[in-house]
């Protein structure tokens, strides 16, 4: 929670599957990718199986659009966003869904005591506590897509604080209030704006926090450290609205995501293999 280590926090994704989403994201069979890289078609599923051959990975690379650099050093484990801390005023809440872990954040005004929790995770038992021991009222709650894993909890959460949810329209999620990117939330002298990061879904939405000591976006599946979420729409539009509308903010601005270990711009900027081009 706020007293989470973001350095032990394990990457959501490997190299391989890095490989996998630059893959199916362009409908390419292995067959496709052999012919592209000038690999073999024994070659490629080796590598696409888990055997790291560093050649063969940055000619793979290279064919699906991908920095063959960032790859190979994510691959030999040289990329981790290392220790960040998230800003007074905010905590993270990490809960098991699978054999995944999933996470969801909450911010506050320290002078209203007025909260925003954004996602539930899989369980809201440690948000709950935490807005009860801290004497904090929630009022919003923040959805950034519809997925099973960001709103598990969503009913219990509105039954106990009585928050009101909101969820980027698109997403169409029966009962959910919903919004057009852009518009713009208020808690005591939090101001929280909002952008389409879509592509992963199809109305994802990053929330922006401004009032903080620094810039924080809250990404959902949009984008992960050294990697991003799976293409479940568009892969287009996941490259295209998370260097539009993420990798653009200031390069300290701290990303939360869904899954893995906090990132900020800058580190994306530097080290994401789907992102060979951003200065």
């Amino acid at each position: 929670m706020t007293s989470m280590n973001n350095a032990a926090i394990s990457l959501e994704d490997t190299w391989v599957d890095v490989l996998h989403k630059a893959r199916r994201g362009q409908e390419l069979s292995e067959a496709d990718l052999a012919e592209r890289s000038g690999l073999t078609s024994e070659e490629v599923l080796s590598l696409l199986g888990g055997t790291l051959v560093p050649a063969h990975l940055q000619q793979a690379g290279r064919a699906l659009g991908l920095d063959p650099e960032r790859l190979l050093s994510l691959a030999e484990g040289k990329y981790h966003p290392g220790p960040i801390d998230l800003p007074a005023g905010m905590a993270m809440f990490t809960t098991d869904w699978g054999d995944m872990k999933v996470h969801s954040y909450l911010t506050w005004d320290a002078a209203t005591r007025e909260a925003v929790a954004f996602d539930t995770g899989a369980d809201a038992t440690e948000m709950l506590d935490f807005l009860r021991s801290h004497q904090l009222n929630l009022r919003l709650l923040l959805l950034t897509h519809g997925h099973g894993d960001h709103l598990f909890d969503l009913d219990r959460i509105l039954e106990k604080t009585g928050a009101k949810a909101w969820i980027g329209v698109g997403e169409g999620v029966s009962g959910i209030a919903t919004f057009a990117p852009g518009k713009e939330f208020q808690i005591g002298n939090l101001s929280i704006s909002t952008r389409l990061t879509k592509g992963h879904a199809p109305g994802g939405i990053t929330y922006i926090i401004h009032g903080l000591e620094g810039p924080v976006a809250i990404v959902g599946d949009a984008l992960f450290a050294g990697s991003m979420g799976g293409p479940k729409v568009s892969y287009a539009d996941c490259l295209r609205t998370n260097r539009e509308e993420i990798l653009s903010l200031p390069p300290q601005t701290i990303l939360c995501p869904g899954h893995g270990p906090l990132t900020t711009v800058a580190l994306e900027k530097d080290n994401n293999p789907f992102f060979p081009t951003l200065l």
